[in-house]
């Protein structure tokens, strides 16, 4: 199987457009590839943060992450910082790297516009993420495209490594996954789920049921009473035939037919009752792992012991590399 590394930040409340465009396909891709997961805190302190808040979203992010089936025997899910060789890998990148293309790089000329003091860490951390990939001779790396140049910009710094040091590092490749749901803001389904933006139209990850069928219930729906999926005519149903064909697994066109002529209200009673199936698991297992802390801190020192496992060895290579003394 093909060793495969992914990366997502603490930050922020997770919500059903988290779970069912991302976190799932993550469990599901256990069976086909050997999988590293990774929180990454580090980066997460590019920005200023407080440190409770940093420590209480990586357990929650954590038991989430578990809670969805991310198992710690059959791939590896762990906290960045438990491994400190990211960060010596981190510097000893940077060193190859050059201070242009970090400077091209086009989200630090995004998030460093028109600001007189920037992080140093905002315009080096794709170094660290250089370093979080290349530390386990990854092959593939699921990103949108947005984070394509990040790839490329490791792939650089590996080549130039190796060509300086001698073959060290394995090549990884940017791989685009298959879109997972997209999922719309209920209230404003021209719009996806959003962290930051919130609102009556985003069901949270730990809503509890009366509140998701709420919410779905007074979701946004359209002229007429035909479900149909109509992303530019019908943005409100189709947001909804969206939500129901991720959580029950169905393909829209089966559910097209299945609600042919019944209106909007038996549909949405529907979507809501299956959305709190898919969830209440979930939410369980995450409920029993946040009462356990000890249990949380056994899953996630497995992990980190196992992503040395990998890490160490590469790391001594890097070393003997450079010319390090043992």
């Amino acid at each position: 199987m093909a060793r495969v590394f992914s990366g997502i930040q603490p930050t922020g409340t997770k919500h059903l457009g988290n779970l069912l465009g991302a976190l799932v396909h993550w469990a599901r891709r256990q069976d086909e590839d050997d999988c590293i997961y990774c929180i990454v805190d580090l980066h997460s302190i590019t920005i200023p943060i407080d440190p409770v808040e940093l420590h209480d979203s990586s357990v929650r992010l954590a038991a989430t992450l578990f809670a969805v089936g991310i198992d710690v025997e059959r791939s590896i899910l762990f906290l960045q910082s438990h491994v400190r060789e990211h960060s010596e890998l981190a510097w000893i990148l940077s060193c190859t790297a050059t201070y242009g293309e970090l400077g091209r790089m086009t989200q630090f000329k995004e998030k460093s516009e028109g600001r007189d003091s920037v992080s140093v860490g905002i315009f080096t951390y794709p170094v660290l993420q250089a370093a979080d990939i290349l530390l386990y001779d990854t092959d593939r790396v699921p990103v949108g495209e947005d984070q394509r140049q990040h790839i490329e910009l490791t792939r650089d710094i590996a080549q130039r490594f190796n060509g300086r040091y001698g073959d060290t590092f394995v090549l990884p490749e940017a791989s685009i996954p298959k879109v997972g749901a997209r999922i719309m803001d209920l209230q404003e389904p021209t719009r996806k789920m959003s962290t930051s933006i919130g609102g009556p139209g985003t069901i949270w990850f730990d809503d509890d049921a009366a509140t998701v069928r709420k919410k779905i219930m007074r979701a946004v729906t359209d002229a007429g009473s035909e479900v149909r999926h109509d992303v530019a005519g019908k943005p409100g149903v189709s947001a909804l035939l969206d939500v129901m064909a991720a959580v029950s697994g169905e393909p829209i066109a089966a559910l097209e037919e299945r609600y042919a002529g019944q209106g909007y209200g038996g549909f949405k009673k529907d979507v809501a009752e299956a959305t709190v199936a898919f969830l209440e698991p979930i939410q369980a297992r995450y409920r029993e792992l946040m009462a356990d802390p000890a249990e949380l801190e056994r899953l996630l020192a497995r992990g980190a012991d196992r992503a040395r496992e990998s890490a160490v060895p590469v790391m001594e290579r890097v070393r003997d590399a450079v010319g390090f003394v043992r």
